[in-house]
């Protein structure tokens, strides 16, 4: 069963950090290619960061790029989204998803589909 659970949200002021999970079944992780979209209010979704799981190779959006790190503990299935300098226009519903990796040596890119809950963070000025 492909399964994803996201957490970690919640409100924050600019400039501040938070630290987003999102804890896969094990045939999501499989499929190799775990990602971030959000979706701001709004606003059409975006892709926001991806990581191949099987060799660790990450892509971030251009938005978020320096701020946001993408990454991944193989020994617990887990996909991380580490949030640093957070902006008021950070704010959304964050969602983690997945797809089938082409390679183990190809990027994933930050284009996904998700259908997961998804998480609210809020960051405040």
């Amino acid at each position: 069963q492909v399964r994803l659970v996201e957490s970690g949200g919640g409100s924050v002021q600019a400039g501040g950090s938070l630290r987003l999970t999102c804890a896969a079944s094990h045939q999501a992780y499989r499929k190799g290619c775990i990602g971030w979209l959000r979706q701001a209010p709004g606003k059409e979704r975006e892709g926001v960061a991806g990581v191949n799981t099987i060799s660790g190779l990450t892509d971030v959006a251009d938005s978020v790029k320096g701020r946001f790190t993408i990454s991944r503990d193989n020994a617990n299935d887990t996909v991380y989204l580490q949030m640093n300098d957070l902006k008021p226009e950070d704010t959304g519903t964050y969602y983690c998803a997945v797809k089938e990796a082409i390679g183990s040596w190809y990027p994933c890119g930050t284009r996904f589909e998700s259908s997961s809950q998804g998480i609210l963070v809020t960051v405040s000025s």
